[in-house]
């Protein structure tokens, strides 16, 4: 591949997908589109990155962007907002890309999407997953006849992680970071369960659905080798860092009440109310053996890496130790 874009290259997980992308092919155009190009002052570090200051919910944006391009990874999401916002940054966005892939002959996509996503959610955010995934789906279904040349299937992956985590997330470091300042930790969805899977991993399976031999089918779940609660996640991590403090789980109506208020302070709120109903759904992976469970992280060749990963983040080694 000559040249890839990704979109929400400058996050988190994009980070790691760049980095892995410019190890896998050093020659590798990967075009970042960014609204500030201050944004992605970290990720221009890597010599076959080129920033692009490019609005991507401005549909007339697009064709240019993708123009030559030989696949697409979309990043973007968001985890708080209302249903306009859920719907114009998980189904619209989808939808004017894949009508830019169609124009400009792109051929493969990975696409991020989450664990537990259904039409029928009990929150926004995963209802709206959902319909994007089904935008992909319906696009790939019609590409063949937009193409040029008409040949030319769209090849789509869908990979669904469970919470991500990492050195750098905003997850287990929130976490730790109000356990070193409070004596207890009043916490709404104590019981939800996640299977954590390391950024890393999931850096990685975008690379190799990109470049490596892939298992039937599109959608491939992304979860680390633990069933964790969010309670024990909270307490692990607090152990790591030293600082564990006793967790007071609340019941889902005094959660949702704690969201509000949260809700009612500027800036981004710590959890929203529709982060609480999206745990009512187990985040875990469907692994289970039966005829229904979905490829993992092993049909891509990948052993995923235990929450552990995260211990010499929150306990580095003493340097005064020899």
């Amino acid at each position: 591949m000559k040249k890839i874009v990704i979109t929400g290259g400058t996050g988190f997980v994009g980070r790691n997908v760049l980095e892995r992308l410019f190890e896998r092919n050093s020659e590798t155009r990967l075009v970042v589109p960014t609204r500030r190009l201050a944004n992605g002052r970290q990720v221009a570090l890597l010599p076959t990155v080129d920033l692009v200051e490019c609005n991507v919910h401005d549909p007339a944006a697009l064709p240019g962007l993708l123009h030559g391009a030989d696949a697409l990874v979309h990043l973007v999401a968001i985890l708080h907002g209302s249903e306009s916002d859920f719907d114009r940054a998980h189904v619209q966005l989808p939808r004017h890309l894949a009508a830019a892939c169609a124009a400009a002959g792109v051929q493969r996509v990975v696409h991020v999407s989450a664990l537990g996503v259904a039409a029928h959610a009990p929150s926004a955010y995963l209802r709206s997953k959902a319909a994007g995934e089904a935008v992909w789906q319906q696009a790939a279904q019609l590409y063949p006849s937009r193409s040029h040349p008409p040949q030319h299937a769209l090849d789509i992956t869908l990979l669904r992680p469970s919470v991500i985590f990492g050195a750098e997330d905003r997850f287990t470091n929130l976490f730790v970071a109000l356990q070193r300042v409070f004596p207890l930790l009043p916490l709404a969805g104590a019981d939800a369960k996640f299977q954590p899977v390391w950024v890393g991993d999931v850096a990685q399976a975008v690379v190799n659905s990109l470049y490596g031999p892939r298992p039937d089918g599109a959608v491939i779940e992304c979860a680390g080798p633990e069933v964790l609660t969010l309670k024990q996640i909270v307490q692990r991590v607090g152990a790591m860092a030293g600082c564990a403090r006793p967790v007071l789980a609340l019941p889902e109506a005094i959660g949702l009440l704690q969201a509000t208020l949260m809700g009612l302070k500027p800036g981004e709120p710590l959890m929203s109310r529709d982060n609480v109903l999206s745990m009512r759904v187990p985040n875990v992976a469907s692994g289970d053996g039966s005829a229904h469970s979905l490829p993992g992280l092993a049909a891509l060749g990948i052993t995923p890496a235990s929450l552990d990963t995260l211990a010499a983040h929150f306990c580095p080694p003493d340097p005064r130790r020899p």
